[in-house]
């Protein structure tokens, strides 16, 4: 076990950059499009070009995993089934299947990149990304598929094209998936075009945590918190326990990927999950709330996991 205070110095720079980009929008520094500017220029230019230049010169030998794979997702669908009935007989009840599926999503589904990439790289070093790249490939699509799929009949407006189309040309999912063809066929980027890249990447992790904070400014905790509370519990205690449990004793797999995995579905809820409660029209109130809550909360939930990990 690491001594504290390295815990601290992990968690603290990525508090400080979220709190900045908070603060700088709570109080008007940066107004809405200039936040929709520095996110736009994040998520379609920066973080694409640090995920496709890493995917693209990743060690595949050493990231593919079916056993990390199942140690991830067994209980992440797992989480999933247990935030569908919960909200099924004990918070909506006899509502529509469409509102069980947003409620099992927000219980589920992790800030896999803004979040969990950056304290992975921070307490484990650059080397794991081509793992985290690995497992967080097919997160967002599973999920949301998933989630649609069980809200088909309520939503009859629904369009699995366009839905696959968008999901296809993801900034993530294209930029993951094209650096790992690059790397499968064997092709080698040239030194410049790999160095401007470079210089595209290196802002990414800050700008994602920035903008992170910044958009939070814009959420709300709604008055009844219950929901909310539970969703967040089940998110940054139960799912991380589920990994660490299939991890650690039913696979057996390595320290090293475990931490990965583990700390991964430690992860806040993602914002993109509120999206969707948005597109569906169901629980948008308790996804909204349960992103600040269990962002917040989050630092408590990885402090307690890089203790026990590390």
């Amino acid at each position: 076990m690491r001594p504290k205070v390295h815990i601290f110095s992990i968690i603290f720079p990525l508090i400080f950059i979220v709190l900045s980009g908070y603060i700088s929008s709570r109080s008007t520094f940066l107004s809405k499009e200039h936040i929709a500017g520095l996110s736009k220029f994040t998520f379609y230019i920066s973080v694409p070009a640090f995920l496709f230049l890493n995917m693209a010169q990743a060690d595949l030998q050493n990231s593919v995993s079916i056993a990390g794979f199942l140690s991830f997702y067994i209980p992440v669908l797992a989480i999933y089934a247990l935030g569908y009935v919960i909200d099924r007989y004990l918070i909506s009840k006899q509502s529509a299947p469409s509102r069980h599926a947003v409620f099992a999503l927000g219980s589920s589904y992790s800030n896999t990149v803004l979040v969990g990439l950056p304290i992975i790289i921070a307490a484990l070093g650059q080397q794991m990304v081509g793992i985290v790249f690995m497992i967080i490939t097919f997160h967002s699509a599973l999920l949301f598929t998933l989630t649609f799929l069980l809200s088909a009949k309520s939503q009859q407006t629904f369009s699995w094209r366009a839905f696959a189309k968008n999901m296809l040309l993801n900034p993530v999912v294209l930029s993951i998936s094209s650096g790992l063809a690059v790397n499968l066929i064997g092709f080698t980027l040239f030194d410049d075009f790999a160095n401007g890249l470079s210089l595209l990447a290196k802002p990414a992790i800050a700008c994602a945590l920035f903008v992170l904070g910044a958009n939070l400014a814009f959420y709300k905790v709604a008055d009844n918190l219950q929901a909310s509370l539970i969703a967040t519990i089940i998110k940054l205690l139960v799912l991380p326990c589920g990994v660490y449990f299939f991890a650690g004793s039913v696979f057996n797999l390595e320290q090293s990927l475990l931490n990965v995995l583990v700390l991964l579905s430690a992860s806040p809820l993602g914002v993109n999950a509120y999206l969707i409660a948005n597109q569906i029209k169901q629980h948008q109130a308790t996804l909204a709330s349960s992103v600040v809550l269990s962002t917040v909360l989050s630092v408590v939930s990885f402090s307690a996991w890089l203790n026990v990990l590390l």
